[in-house]
């Protein structure tokens, strides 16, 4: 006598182009879970998000519509302490900074019922909301201006950049040569080939003694003699300086006079002595 196995359930053949919904542990998973649990505290929805203390502040005044210069802190600092114990239950350390702004509420409410302690000079003693309301107005600034920014139109948000494919020619295009660009680098051309010149130096034997006795020539049978015109500057400055130096040396010997008539006027040279 056989003894039928039962038969075993038919596994539900999935498509094989099926996307899969989600991934579990690293599976593909194709269809939901009929089971599924979500916990209440798993989804949590922020309606306001506020930056840190003073955008909270900032949001309640202006909500509100108080003056920011007179301040209703115990209304305000009522309002601001229930923001945060909602957020001591989810979030402890970011909390920590709203606490920090809510003991300075409390000190500053405080501070306004004791009564105020006048200065040393006589002057009103300062409103203990100054402080607080002189970093409101700057930080509503700062968030006005970075508002005015973010409207500002942005690459990549606002609109992107047009990129048009250009295909290059294979044709080698050469520059044009203008006749200024001739003219410029003929200029430079001439500018280095200065700073490549050769200069030769020849050393020129010129005596004193020589050119003293040319001088004495020259004022042999002659009652005076310009003193210019004992100058030759066709034979360059070398020989005029050696020519003028033997003037001297022979004014020194008391060789020739000078002499001059008056101020500015022509200077003349003669024999000191009379020739045999």
């Amino acid at each position: 006598m056989e003894t039928e196995l039962p038969a075993e359930p038919a596994e539900a053949v999935l498509p094989v182009d099926q996307v899969a919904v989600a991934r579990l542990y690293g599976e593909p998973l194709f269809r939901l879970p009929q089971d599924l649990y979500i916990p209440p505290h798993a989804l949590e929805v922020f309606l306001e998000a506020f930056e840190g203390p003073l955008d909270l502040l900032l949001y309640l005044i202006r909500k509100q519509n108080f003056n920011i210069l007179d301040i209703p802190l115990a209304d305000v600092t009522r309002q601001y302490l229930d923001y945060v114990d909602q957020l001591r239950r989810s979030n402890l350390e970011l909390a920590s900074e709203y606490l920090l702004m809510a003991a300075m509420l409390i000190e500053i409410k405080s501070r306004m019922l004791l009564p105020p302690k006048k200065a040393a000079d006589g002057q009103e003693p300062e409103d203990p909301r100054a402080e607080l309301v002189r970093r409101l107005i700057e930080y509503e600034q700062i968030k006005l201006a970075a508002a005015g920014l973010d409207r500002l139109p942005l690459l990549g948000r606002d609109f992107l950049r047009a990129q048009v494919a250009v295909e290059q020619s294979l044709t080698l295009r050469l520059p044009q040569v203008e006749v200024a660009d001739l003219s410029e680098a003929w200029a430079q051309i001439l500018q280095r080939a200065r700073l490549n010149q050769h200069h030769t130096i020849s050393r020129e034997q010129l005596s004193v003694r020589e050119h003293m006795s040319i001088v004495l020539r020259r004022l042999q049978g002659r009652r005076f003699v310009e003193f210019e015109d004992l100058f030759d500057p066709e034979r360059g400055a070398p020989v005029m300086v050696v020519t003028f130096i033997a003037m001297l040396e022979l004014s020194r010997e008391r060789l020739i006079e000078v002499s001059q008539a008056e101020a500015f006027a022509p200077i003349y040279v003669r024999l000191a002595y009379e020739p045999s």
